[in-house]
């Protein structure tokens, strides 16, 4: 059986610090998508946004984060969690 796919999401104190984070990504080409924190993770912070960062961009994320000093609170990988085809109905 092959692996799961694997998203990372990228955690956050506040509000303020993802959308800093996410404007600078955006400066340098970097895809990353705003999303609610998934359930599983919820608990650990106040902060109920993340980034989105698909497996092949993860690396230009950490780099851009070090570059630019971003503040951020984790970054953790889990299963994919979007189900491509779930309430289609045509």
């Amino acid at each position: 059986m092959a692996e799961p796919e694997l998203n990372y999401y990228v955690l956050f104190d506040n509000f303020t610090q993802g959308l800093a984070l996410q404007e600078l990504l955006q400066n340098e080409n970097i895809p990353a998508r705003i999303s609610p924190t998934p359930h599983i993770l919820q608990g650990e912070l106040s902060c109920g946004m993340s980034l989105l960062v698909l497996p092949q961009d993860i690396d230009s994320v950490r780099a851009c984060i070090a570059e630019h000093g971003a503040a951020y609170h984790s970054i953790t990988a889990l299963p994919c969690q979007i189900r491509r085809h779930r309430d289609r109905f045509c």
